[in-house]
């Protein structure tokens, strides 16, 4: 029996939340560079009553993301995508972040967009990063927006000599996101589909209980201190906008960015967190990538 497919990629906590609150009566295909990650996230699914299945993708590879593409349409017309897969710069070298949240998330945002089903809707999940670089020129973020995917790492700004370390690659990759979502929203446009991005801040997975359990964990007590939520945020939380943004309530809503990171990007540039006041480190993104 065919049903509508939910394609999930990024076998974590923020992903699942969203495809807990919009994956019931779909076939939910989760895909992962880790496919012992997939299948623990799609067991769990499954004991909830979903129906999910997990095969191994790997975001930066095109051969691949297709391959899970075409395994998912043996389901069904894919309606919804949420994209949470990426590296964090704590987790890859600046060739790899640029090579799997850039590009990868490029090509996955284009290929999805050829198949996805009329009135479709997909998230990707950025970060504050993207938030806290300087301003680009207007030449550049549109050569980021529009470039085509397999000429994206060619780009003179992606080049060696102009990434100073991996959070810079990691910053520009997450700006790269947004406006890639911006661009392929005109696209997906045509058939009456939506794609937009969520910005989340410091999140509470086990990657960030790790942190905050390990010699940097007063640092980033500081920082919730600091911020006007003072603490850090929840799956949940972000799944409550993804939630917003997929159904129909969200159906005016396309080609956008919500930044969701209780307040620490405003402290950033306005409060205790702006240059000056704060660690040097304080704005590294904490909980998945």
């Amino acid at each position: 029996m065919k049903k509508e497919v939910m394609i999930l990629t990024g076998a974590g906590q923020i992903g699942m939340a969203i495809a807990r609150r919009m994956g019931y009566g779909k076939k939910i295909v989760i895909g992962d560079k880790n496919v012992e990650h997939a299948k623990a996230i799609a067991r769990i699914m499954n004991e909830a009553g979903f129906d999910a299945v997990a095969i191994q993708m790997d975001l930066s590879s095109r051969s691949s993301v297709l391959s899970m593409i075409a395994e998912a349409l043996k389901y069904g017309e894919v309606s919804m995508l949420i994209n949470a897969a990426g590296v964090s710069p704590s987790q890859a070298s600046i060739e790899t972040i640029l090579k799997v949240d850039l590009y990868g998330t490029a090509v996955l945002l284009e290929e999805i967009g050829k198949v996805i089903k009329e009135e479709g809707v997909g998230i990707t999940i950025s970060s504050q990063s993207g938030h806290r670089m300087p301003a680009l020129i207007p030449e550049v973020d549109e050569q980021l927006a529009l470039t085509p995917t397999e000429k994206l790492l060619k780009l003179e700004v992606l080049q060696p000599k102009n990434i100073k370390d991996t959070l810079h690659a990691y910053q520009i990759a997450k700006r790269c996101n947004v406006k890639r979502v911006m661009a392929e929203a005109v696209k997906w446009g045509e058939k009456g589909a939506r794609i937009n991005s969520i910005s989340p801040g410091i999140i509470v997975t086990p990657l960030a209980l790790d942190e905050f359990n390990g010699p940097r964990g007063d640092f980033y007590q500081n920082m919730f201190a600091k911020c006007p939520a003072g603490r850090p945020g929840t799956a949940d939380e972000v799944a409550n906008v993804a939630e917003l943004l997929m159904n129909d309530k969200g159906a005016f809503i396309t080609g956008a960015d919500f930044l969701i990171d209780g307040g620490a990007t405003a402290s950033f540039f306005y409060g205790p967190l702006k240059p000056g006041k704060r660690d040097k480190d304080s704005f590294v993104p904490l909980g998945e990538p």
